[in-house]
């Protein structure tokens, strides 16, 4: 069976965006999607990027990010509203979704909370309304946040050594393809990838 990574953090629009996307990917092709948490944070500590990238936009790039970022919503066909608190702290919400089990109703729902609502994702209220629309015992889950701490960050430090610098992140066969735009190149790799496996079995 084919299988593709999909790295993330709830803080990034386009990783949002794509996130509507791998579901449907995933059964076009057969693959099995494998979601992988990182704090992007502290990717971008990693590798010199600025943490607060949308404030140093200059206003012409600024403008035309807003639009290229409607023009991939509407492409997708879901809605996204850029929050006027955005960047929002997203660590406790990740640490979370690992406690979930990276269940993909948690993943999903906290996406729609921060683009779609304008909700801070690892804000209490958020999380508990997240957690328990997943079905998942919120408060068993928010007394165990600290838990995670070491293993976030464990996970952020892989996403780091595979040369990742940004969110989304597909990797397929070891391969990087970083961005919603790249989908398409990932579903070439995923059929690449099918094909190779049938090859040698038949042989």
């Amino acid at each position: 069976m084919p299988s593709f990574d999909f790295w993330f953090d709830y803080s990034c629009p386009y990783a949002y965006l794509a996130g509507t996307q791998v579901a449907a990917l995933a059964a076009r092709t057969g693959a099995e999607l494998r979601y992988k948490p990182m704090l992007l944070g502290g990717v971008f500590r990693a590798v010199g990027t600025s943490q607060r990238l949308f404030a140093e936009l200059s206003p012409q790039k600024a403008r035309h990010n807003a639009l290229d970022m409607q023009r991939w919503a509407d492409l997708f066909g879901v809605p996204l509203t850029m929050p006027a608190a955005h960047p929002m702290r997203t660590v406790e919400a990740l640490r979370a979704t690992l406690l979930a089990g990276i269940d993909p109703r948690v993943v999903d729902g906290f996406y729609r909370a921060y683009w779609v609502d304008g909700r801070p994702p690892s804000d209490e209220a958020t999380m508990r309304d997240v957690l328990g629309a997943a079905g998942h015992d919120a408060s068993a889950i928010l007394s165990r946040l600290d838990e995670m701490r070491d293993e976030l960050r464990r996970r952020t430090d892989e996403a780091i050594a595979l040369g990742i610098f940004g969110a989304p992140a597909f990797v397929v066969d070891g391969e990087l393809y970083w961005g919603q735009d790249r989908i398409a190149f990932v579903e070439e790799a995923l059929a690449r990838q099918t094909k190779q496996t049938k090859e040698a079995t038949d042989r």
